[in-house]
């Protein structure tokens, strides 16, 4: 039975300094659901015995049969904690009653959207890390993602039954081991740390890392142990926790600390001799089936009164849990550390504010969000869409970060594409009801204060994917912002009923599909398919599963082949100046193009060149980074495709007439032109378009959007052909878990695939090799299949899309691979396989 109720969770909603709002996050496979079952189990939602085995917070029959997290689910938890565990708390409080509003994420690398969504609304972040794989591609990944949304980490070496059962590391194999990992994940907290997050990294002696076995339920800090040793040796508590872990050996003949090993047989390191092998020791006995030993040793520890009479009959493996559980549980452990380590929302929207409110940081919304105000304006950022019960329908999942959220109020609903002062994408509605995930259920609260996460019934006809939500009459109020993601939805596949009059089901269940996942794009071609983009192969499984299932009831679809996107680029400036001619011969356009500067297409994609900067801010880092001329950053007419992608229009003109005139048909064209590119109508990727000269009519009504936007068009065509245009495709970085005898095997494969390794390193202490290497999307369907057969199943393929590369062959040149990829490429489109020459573009002069 839980140990609260749903009116004393909102109770403690409105202290603010009580609350902690987290995510767990990590790389597949870690062991993140399994670790948060003894949190669970610790608020009475689960059963002590059956933590580690439920997986209450993988909610979805797919996600149990898989062993795989596929959705972030949140649940709050309550917990009342007892002074001594508090002693160590040095921030504000208000009682020893707290609530923990936890994220379990999934570590697949193709659902790390949902990652994305999670962390925007949390402050905090469990790491969990494989003592024995150590740091791998995802978790770097998420830590990434994690501190560019300023959330602070801390983190737990999980699994370490696997040095007891598996390897049979001795303790000093084991100490280094783990002293490695810390290492890796502090390197790369180091690299992606923001100032304004000050100290970020994790260290054992400050009580930030845990060690955690999440199967077995069980987890200590160095402060569990600090405690006993401390009242032994009558040293202060803090300074014994510096003595149990890095270069600190005791000697109990001569009852002396040393920092360096003396060489005695009897001198061994704090951490191995009074942590590792007394754990070592329970657990050596209980595998033994020594249940007397066991049993002695229980009543030493503590221990025996705790354990029930049935638990007394246990033997082996289950007693090992039980005893192990009883001593060193898991949840004492992770909340010492959540509660001490990890900022309240009070704390955390001080320093998160700039990088959360998208205008003025000195309004009264920007303050609200400060000073986490229940009192303020309602500032809510709405992350992600969960599907509720009853099909079609969804919960609107979020947080609210100033004011307070009530059942029956009227809101404003700031969708994406919001601009301050318009009233493109705003809805006015009123809340039907607030609620709080639980996991697998919903719970009714009355209202929802700022600092907390909420769920929102009755707005999901007006919300797409995420939003901000505000008071009705705060019309000056700026959105929140749009979330970064890490992955690209760039494999594609074509979908069809099999039934044609099923078609209406299709359409709908589309538009569902799109509102359940942060990351598919779901859309209709110009040909009239209908096209899912997902992040790979998994990820489109699973919306078409969900797509089919959930969302159209059972109605059978069809399937294309995975199709890939690719972009289209240019190589070097065109070779002269393309000039096209408007229908009415009346207007002249002058155009070139050329390719943008290295690196800046992918700070265009990062958000730190956006079309919204400050035009001096942006000429300042064009100029340092790029090696701009200052005064250009402010003749940048506009971003394509989307107002946001990597691609520019830049006005060089010099004292034209009525240039600015023709300013918004020039940029509806360019959105048009750089969507569907000459080559392929694919979107095109790192081209700088620079207007040069134009000759308009002096009457207005003969240089309207009908002359110029199509006249624009063509010659940005053309412009692109003339510039040396090049194909560029997608590239996944693709990491590999193997043992030594499976290199052979992984190299074929690659070689194959197209793939290039760059990297192959031995994980220190063990056989097994990481492998990195870069393998072409268009190559990826499959491999894994490929890989496991030529490894014999010892292989552990992760790929996450990591660059666009570009393909030297000339697309223009019959025969060559660029030319074949576009031809099925245009005729999958169903447009001319011949691609126009330049002639039929532009005008000659």
């Amino acid at each position: 039975m839980p140990k609260f109720t749903i009116d004393e969770i909102r109770g403690i909603m409105d202290k603010k300094h009580n609350i902690r709002n987290m995510c767990v996050i990590a790389h597949v496979d870690h062991g993140k659901s399994t670790l948060t079952d003894s949190l669970v189990a610790a608020a009475g939602i689960i059963a002590t015995e059956a933590a580690g085995d439920t997986r209450l917070t993988d909610t979805r029959a797919d996600e149990q049969e898989r062993c795989i997290t596929i959705k972030s689910t949140g649940i709050s938890l309550y917990y009342q904690m007892a002074d001594e565990k508090l002693k160590d708390f040095k921030g504000e409080k208000d009682g020893n009653d707290f609530l923990i509003n936890l994220i379990d994420s999934p570590g697949h690398v193709d659902f790390s959207s949902e990652v994305t969504a999670a962390l925007r609304i949390t402050d905090g972040a469990l790491t969990v890390v494989d003592c024995v794989e150590g740091v791998c591609v995802q978790t770097e990944t998420v830590l990434r993602q994690a501190l560019g949304e300023r959330i602070r980490p801390v983190m737990t070496v999980n699994k370490l039954d696997r040095c007891f059962l598996e390897l049979m590391l001795d303790g000093e194999e084991a100490f280094q081991n783990f002293n490695r990992v810390i290492e890796s994940a502090n390197v790369i907290i180091s690299t992606y740390t923001d100032d304004k997050l000050g100290e970020c990294m994790v260290y054992p002696e400050k009580g930030t890392v845990s060690f955690s076995a999440g199967l077995h339920a069980w987890a200590f800090t160095l402060t569990t142990f600090a405690d006993t040793y401390s009242k032994k040796f009558g040293i202060d508590r803090e300074k014994m926790m510096t003595k149990l872990w890095g270069d600190n050996f005791f000697d109990p003949k001569t009852k002396k600390w040393t920092k360096k090993n003396t060489g005695a047989p009897t001198c061994v390191r704090g951490f191995v001799q009074f942590i590792y092998n007394p754990i070592k020791q329970v657990i050596e006995e209980c595998m033994k089936e020594n249940r007397e030993k066991v049993f002695q040793m229980c009543e030493k520890l503590g221990v025996m009164s705790k354990l029930k009479p049935e638990d007394k009959d246990l033997n082996g493996k289950p007693l090992m849990k039980r005893v192990m559980q009883t001593w060193l549980p898991a949840s004492d452990a992770l909340l010492e550390m959540f509660i001490n380590h990890l900022p309240s929302p009070h704390t955390a929207q001080s320093y998160r504010v700039d990088t959360l409110y998208e205008g003025p940081l000195d309004d009264q919304y920007a303050d609200c969000i400060r000073k986490c105000d229940p009192n303020g304006p309602l500032m809510l950022y709405v992350s992600k869409m969960i599907p509720a019960q009853d099909k079609g329908r969804f919960y609107a999942f979020g947080r609210v970060f100033g004011g307070k959220c009530c059942t029956g109020q009227k809101v404003r609903i700031l969708g994406p594409n919001y601009v301050p002062g318009t009233k493109k994408d705003l809805y006015l509605k009123s809340i039907q009801r607030t609620v709080l995930c639980m996991g697998r259920k919903q719970e009714a609260v009355e209202d929802v204060p700022c600092g907390n996460t909420v769920a929102l019934v009755g707005l999901d006809q007006f919300i797409q994917k995420n939003a901000t939500i505000t008071d009705q009459a705060n019309e000056d109020a700026h959105p929140i912002k749009a979330m970064k993601f890490s992955v690209s939805p760039v494999v594609r596949v074509a979908v069809e009923c099999k039934v044609a009059s099923d078609l209406p089901k299709l359409v709908e269940g589309l538009k569902r599909l799109s509102k359940s996942d942060p990351m598919v794009q779901c859309h209709i071609e110009e040909t009239g398919e209908h096209i899912i983009a997902g992040a790979g192969e998994l990820h489109l499984e699973i919306c078409l599963k969900d797509l089919q299932e959930d969302f159209m009831g059972g109605a059978e679809i069809r399937v294309s082949e995975p199709v890939v996107a690719f972009r289209e680029t240019v190589q070097n400036r065109s070779d002269h100046t393309v000039m096209s001619k408007s229908p009415n011969k009346h207007n002249r356009l002058y155009i070139q193009a050329r390719p943008l500067e290295e690196g800046l297409p992918e700070a265009i994609d990062e958000g730190k060149v956006t079309p919204r900067d400050d035009p001096k801010e942006r000429g300042r880092l064009l100029a340092a980074e790029f090696g701009w001329d200052k005064d250009m950053s402010k003749k940048i007419w506009c971003f394509g495709p989307d107002t946001t992608g990597p691609n520019m229009f830049i006005d060089v003109c010099k004292g034209v007439q009525y240039i600015n005139e023709i300013k918004d048909s020039v940029v509806a064209a360019t959105q048009w032109a750089t969507k569907e590119g000459v080559l392929a109508e694919e979107n095109m990727r790192g081209i700088c378009f620079e207007i040069e000269d134009v000759v308009l009519h002096t009457d207005a009504i003969h240089r309207g959007g009908g002359q110029i936007i199509p006249t624009c068009r063509r010659c940005l065509y053309a412009c692109e052909l003339t510039a040396e245009p090049r194909l560029m495709e997608p590239v996944y970085l693709v990491e590999i878990q193997a043992p030594e005898p499976a290199l052979g095997g992984i190299y074929s494969t690659l070689n194959q695939k197209r793939g290039m390794v760059f990297e192959e390193q031995q994980r220190p202490g063990t056989p097994i090799y990481n492998i990195k290497a870069y393998l072409p999307v268009i190559e990826s369907f499959g491999f894994t299949g490929t890989l496991r057969a030529a490894t014999s199943g010892q292989a552990f393929p992760q790929c996450v899309f990591d660059h666009w590369d570009l393909m030297q062959a000339d697309p223009l040149s019959p025969g060559s691979q660029t030319a074949d990829i576009i031809a099925g490429i245009r005729k999958r489109k169903g447009i001319k396989l011949e691609i126009q020459p330049v002639s039929e573009y532009e005008d000659k002069l």
